[in-house]
């Protein structure tokens, strides 16, 4: 069923570009952020401004959400003035925030409790993929408002998949989080072993995107490390440093042995304690080489 105004709340790096992709495929749209000037700039593009949560919430059928962290995401959703407490029944709301399968299930019952429908659906692709609407979309929730969504979901990804009921989407979320982390510290293992053996990091990055030693990652951080270019961030270690300690609370409670994520978190908390969290994830090799010497 076609939405007839959607609301999008938390227009920053991701969540700007998904917004104009709505808009630019038609989409009625209504916009709240912190930051006014990004607000005014959907607003001259054909969205609406909203005057706050409360009037996006109670005035639009579905509510999109893409907020930096669970303690945002909480009070947004569920705070006094928040999304809950004043959204209308049969209204579907969905969370693309990277947080705990604790608190999407939570923020499901509160959905539940006020006539709506929630739908955890976090993504990944980074502010490219967000701009070129080539974003993975992981979903959990009740099907019939997944069916309802998949429009608004294929405007902004082209890989959208509904993993089961609340909390599903969560946790393919910090599934792929988790490779992402680890990938990245050995990305920046491995570069820090060629740069110290003398091997040219862009040959060495071409030739391993061509190898079984490639990833995503690799490719990624490879020309950065090699420009030692971190602080023109499109995604910031902040991001991972969080999303760790998200992973290995998860982890602890199920008493999962996670020797990977373990060594992964290791270093990027090296990073956080050592002022590098703004940097762009690459310099994941600077605690590294900071422990060999360099």
């Amino acid at each position: 069923m076609p939405a007839s105004k959607v609301g999008f709340i938390g227009v920053g790096s991701m969540g700007r570009p998904m917004a104009e992709n709505l808009l630019n495929a038609g989409t009625t749209l209504m916009v709240h952020n912190r930051s006014q000037q990004v607000v005014r700039a959907l607003a001259d593009i054909g969205a609406e401004a909203a005057t706050g949560v409360a009037q996006l919430s109670a005035e639009c059928d579905r509510v999109f959400v893409c907020l930096p962290n669970e303690e945002t995401c909480e009070l947004i959703l569920m705070g006094e003035d928040g999304v809950f407490a004043n959204v209308r029944p049969g209204s579907i709301v969905v969370d693309h925030s990277t947080v705990s399968v604790g608190l999407s299930r939570k923020v499901a019952e509160r959905a539940e409790s006020v006539g709506a429908k929630f739908l955890d659906a976090p993504i990944s692709g980074g502010p490219v993929g967000a701009t070129d609407g080539t974003l993975s979309i992981m979903v959990g929730g009740e099907q019939g408002a997944y069916d309802d969504v998949l429009p608004e979901f294929e405007k902004m990804g082209t890989n959208v998949v509904r993993f089961g009921d609340s909390g599903a989407g969560t946790a393919m979320k910090l599934i792929n989080q988790l490779l992402t982390c680890v990938h990245t510290v050995a990305a920046a293992e491995a570069f820090n072993l060629a740069n110290s053996a003398g091997v040219d990091i862009l040959k060495a990055t071409d030739l391993l995107q061509k190898s079984f030693g490639g990833s995503t990652m690799v490719g990624r951080s490879g020309p950065i490390t090699a420009d030692r270019d971190f602080e023109n961030s499109g995604a910031a270690m902040r991001n991972l440093i969080k999303d760790i300690g998200i992973i290995m609370t998860m982890a602890d409670e199920m008493k999962l042995s996670m020797p990977t994520g373990s060594a992964a978190a290791e270093i990027l908390y090296e990073g956080r304690d050592t002022g590098l969290s703004d940097l762009d994830i690459a310099a994941t090799i600077i605690p590294i080489e900071n422990r060999s010497g360099k």
